[in-house]
């Protein structure tokens, strides 16, 4: 399964889509944001009503999409896009 990526305001955005063979809708959809300071986001799924799609390419730039949506949020309205590491 070929992986789409992009970048969007220096973050690099990865599609994590995971297959669940035997339902009509068998593609969960994801992404995994990496920062130009190299700091990685753990896997965020997309939101649960739109998590599963029937068609592998939809799913993936969902992914995208939501990735950019989530960079969007943590650049203009101050969001936490990555876990903060305890002390």
């Amino acid at each position: 399964m070929s992986t789409l990526q992009c970048v969007h305001r220096n973050h690099t955005i990865v599609a994590d889509v995971f297959e669940h063979p035997g339902i009509p809708t068998p593609y969960a959809g994801g992404c995994r944001i990496t920062a130009p300071d190299g700091q990685t986001t753990r896997r965020i799924g997309l939101p649960m009503q739109q998590a599963f799609l029937a068609d592998l390419e939809k799913a993936q730039h969902a992914s995208l999409a939501h990735g950019k949506w989530l960079v969007d949020q943590c650049l203009d309205a101050g969001r936490e896009l990555f876990l903060r590491k305890s002390a």
